[in-house]
């Protein structure tokens, strides 16, 4: 396997979630601080020397958070949305719990974590004085939702992929956008029965569509034709053909491009139904084939799961 906080030379690196999407993430970690009952009893009657100790370390767990990444040197810098801290106090110790919230293009386990951990140094900061018996332990990740993990769904559709672009069929490129597209597909765990590549022609484009969706072709990407060049037909070819237009789809993939790049308020994508098939028309790099695959998968697989009546994923 590969490492990812290594480059190709062995040396530590930072991983690079830029090409990533931002979407909601939630993280839950939870540890304890054991101690005497004599501490925990002039805890509770807010006769600690030193003060309230669980306001002081509710305070550090939230500032910790937000300072987890100049603790933790490889960890990304989230602005986070939401932390809180909450406490139980038992006989001879005291649970502490965190939950950390962000919207961005990674996990935010971490920040949850150091929240508990640095909470859990500030009680005993506090009471250190009086109890020489305390220790720290049991920190762990209980939960961690957001991301592309709670998309995933284990249904892959069959799948195809159709390169429009008169040079490569031609024999004068290389096509590049359809092998990403395949790679990324097949990573996933999405069978590809076929990449096909053909030139701009709008009859040429509709009959190997039609012929997929005849032969049981559940997933149908095509990459090129998109542009505003008098042979960029790929649109007006399909989108007469849908039975239902998803612009759900269209609208992320627009926004997640035009994020990255302001041109690409100038290519025209579609997405839609034809009949039990979905297909999605994409640009023809393959830095557009790359960014789609950030936004779709495994999203877009849930629309099968739907298509067979199992609803929307909670």
């Amino acid at each position: 396997m590969d490492f990812t906080h290594l480059d190709e030379h062995g040396n530590v690196a930072m991983v690079d979630v830029s090409p990533k999407p931002g979407s909601q993430r939630t993280a839950k970690a939870s540890g304890s601080i054991s101690m005497c009952p004599d501490t925990i009893r002039l805890l509770v009657e807010d006769a600690i020397p030193k003060g309230n100790v669980l306001t002081a370390a509710k305070i550090a767990g939230i500032q910790a958070a937000k300072q987890t990444a100049h603790l933790i040197p490889l960890c990304h810098q989230l602005n986070l949305s939401w932390v809180e801290l909450s406490f139980a106090l038992l006989e001879d110790r005291i649970d502490i719990s965190a939950t950390a919230r962000t919207r961005e293009a990674t996990g935010v386990e971490m920040e949850a974590l150091t929240a508990v951990s640095v909470a859990a140094l500030t009680i005993y900061d506090m009471c250190k004085a009086l109890d020489s018996t305390m220790e720290i332990g049991s920190i762990r990740l209980d939960v961690k939702t957001g991301g592309k993990k709670q998309l995933a769904v284990g249904y892959r559709p069959r799948t195809s992929i159709l390169v429009l672009s008169d040079s490569i069929a031609a024999g004068k490129g290389i096509d590049r956008s359809g092998k990403v597209l395949q790679e990324g597909l097949e990573a996933a765990g999405c069978p590809v029965q076929e990449l096909r590549i053909i030139a701009d022609r709008k009859e040429d484009i509709e009959s190997v569509v039609e012929e997929w969706v005849a032969g049981g072709v559940e997933l149908i990407v095509t990459s090129g034709g998109t542009g505003l060049g008098p042979r960029d037909v790929t649109v007006e070819a399909l989108q007469p053909m849908f039975t239902r237009k998803l612009p759900g789809i269209e609208q992320a993939l627009f926004n997640w491009g035009q994020g990255k790049t302001k041109t690409a308020m100038l290519s025209r994508l579609a997405a839609g139904m034809i009949g039990d098939s979905l297909l999605i028309c994409l640009p023809g790099s393959p830095g557009a084939a790359a960014d789609a695959l950030e936004v779709l998968v495994p999203a877009v697989f849930h629309a099968f799961a739907m298509l067979k009546g199992e609803g929307h994923q909670s």
